[in-house]
């Protein structure tokens, strides 16, 4: 979807700070983190938002949560702890209409933070 940012980082065409990849997933550091570690995990299928998906998206999102647990454990914050936040439309946060996740850790989180 060329009008997509994170379509556009996932082709290649906008820099990014990549942390991970395979061929399913991109995980990049956000461009305003809220806390140390804070990096965007996504799937590299563009689908808009949570709220669109249905059991035929099982395996992405197992494979979207399985792939921020890998992220973790190569940061080095999956012993300490990490937070894991999925914003879905626009009035759940979402900014960027891509199916991604937040991952934050590195530091103590506040009960406030999401």
């Amino acid at each position: 979807m060329s009008d997509c940012l994170f379509c556009n980082i996932v082709e290649g065409s906008i820099p990014s700070h990549k942390v991970y990849e395979d061929d399913d997933f991109l995980a990049f550091k956000d461009i305003k983190p809220q806390s140390p570690v804070h990096v965007l995990v996504l799937p590299k299928r563009h689908v808009e938002q949570l709220s669109h998906c249905g059991e035929e998206d099982k395996d992405l999102l197992s494979g979207l949560m399985l792939t921020a647990n890998r992220v973790a454990k190569k940061l080095g914050i999956d012993s300490s702890g990490f937070r894991v936040a999925i914003n879905s439309g626009k009035e759940g946060g979402q900014v960027v209409f891509h199916l991604h996740l937040h991952l934050m850790g590195g530091a103590r989180l506040s009960d406030q933070m999401a």
